[in-house]
């Protein structure tokens, strides 16, 4: 199959992005650089349409390589892509997810994904609070919108702290105080992540006195071997907030493996210059073998019909229901497509399976008769607290 692919970035000279380009060809694929600043969107009744530099977009597949900075913008462009199903390497959801700090660690934490702990700041009152929750100083204090090491800063005096933050509030930043990792310190370890496998990994030393471990802030970078432990963590990262291609920065903490950030357009040079790996043909090559197939999100492919989407019930909302069959909750038609259990999810669980604190029942179809379906066999069951939410990622 002839694919045509199209790598969204706005520097054809940049090490990445001329990578990707020369694996392509390599595998005999026509590829072109498009600036995504360069693309013109068009809406109109019962059609969209898209442009770039006034010639029509004609690609099969995207890696988007799209650069904090035009991240509103290159994030339009990928949207609209997407509702033409046009595949691409990472989505406009999980590029969003990803880029906000505050945003991927609320997923991570949601799935018991271990981070350093971390407090979001808007008033200056609440300083003391927040630096306590991130286990006292030093602390580190970053904004939620940032890149290469860009606006983290490490505060060891509450003084130092308090003029920082306010000066961050200042201007207008969102702010974070967290958990100082002093084992960790000037140093962290990058996992790849593509199609849900660690690909390549390295260890970033920060030189000097600085403790940002950055390869763009002249960090040094080497080989290094990882344990399943750590993979498992990255791939699960990477997984959550919904990147197929990912860079997983991960903090070697004294009890295991912290994930620090995720990035969705992780430079490759430093990479492949540690660990000796083909990168950028590892992802071409996840390219080739997934493009012919689209991701689908449920939820909005049902509430395309009036009426219809999907609902889950939290079990821990209702224990009286754990140990319980799923058979004996839902009687007659059972309409559970998964239950999301210790983060993996279980497909089409079978009418005898006995459910458990913390898992959570995924039901799709008509909203009315579920949720109807949902008061008579659970909520009128011992009172408890309604635990039905509308929800797309119970991941």
């Amino acid at each position: 199959m002839s694919i045509r692919l199209a790598v969204l970035s706005r520097g054809p000279r940049l090490y990445s992005t001329r990578r990707l380009v020369e694996e392509a060809r390599l595998r005999d694929i026509d590829v072109a650089v498009l600036d995504p600043m360069k693309f013109s969107l068009f809406v109109a009744e019962q059609e969209i349409g898209i442009l770039h530099q006034g010639e029509k977009f004609d690609y099969d597949a995207v890696i988007p390589r799209i650069g904090h900075s035009i991240t509103k913008h290159g994030v339009s462009v990928l949207r609209h892509l997407q509702q033409l199903e046009v595949w691409t390497a990472n989505t406009s959801q999980g590029i969003l997810q990803s880029r906000d700090k505050l945003h991927s660690s609320q997923i991570l934490a949601r799935n018991r994904i271990p981070t350093p702990r971390t407090a979001y700041v808007r008033d200056m009152r609440d300083i003391e609070r927040a630096i306590d929750a991130a286990g006292g100083l030093p602390v580190v204090v970053k904004v939620t919108q940032g890149t290469q090491g860009q606006g983290v800063f490490l505060r060891h005096t509450i003084h130092e702290t308090r003029n920082l933050v306010q000066g961050l509030l200042v201007t207008g930043k969102a702010v974070l105080i967290q958990e100082y990792i002093a084992e960790s310190h000037g140093k962290d370890i990058r996992a790849l992540v593509v199609n849900g496998n660690v690909v390549a990994t390295m260890r970033r030393k920060a030189r000097g006195r600085e403790f940002r471990s950055n390869y763009h802030l002249n960090g040094t970078v080497e080989k290094v071997e990882i344990s399943q432990e750590y993979a498992e963590v990255a791939c699960r990262a990477a997984r959550v907030l919904g990147l197929n291609v990912a860079g997983v920065d991960l903090l070697e903490g004294n009890d295991g493996p912290l994930v620090l950030e995720v990035n969705s357009s992780p430079g490759l040079e430093g990479i492949e210059k540690a660990s000796g790996v083909n990168v950028a043909g590892k992802i071409i090559d996840y390219v080739i073998s997934e493009s012919g197939f689209n991701e689908v999100n449920v939820d909005q492919l049902l509430k395309t019909i009036p009426g219809q989407g999907v609902l889950s019930v939290h079990l821990r909302n209702h224990p009286h229901l754990i140990g319980s069959p799923i058979s004996e909750i839902f009687k007659g038609h059972i309409p559970v497509f998964a239950l999301s259990r210790a983060g993996d999810l279980i497909w089409n669980p079978e009418a005898s399976m006995q459910l458990r604190f913390g898992d959570s029942i995924i039901c799709y179809g008509d909203l009315e008769q579920l949720r109807a379906n949902i008061k008579r066999t659970i909520l009128d069951l011992p009172p408890v607290s309604s635990g039905a939410t509308e929800e797309t990622n119970a991941d």
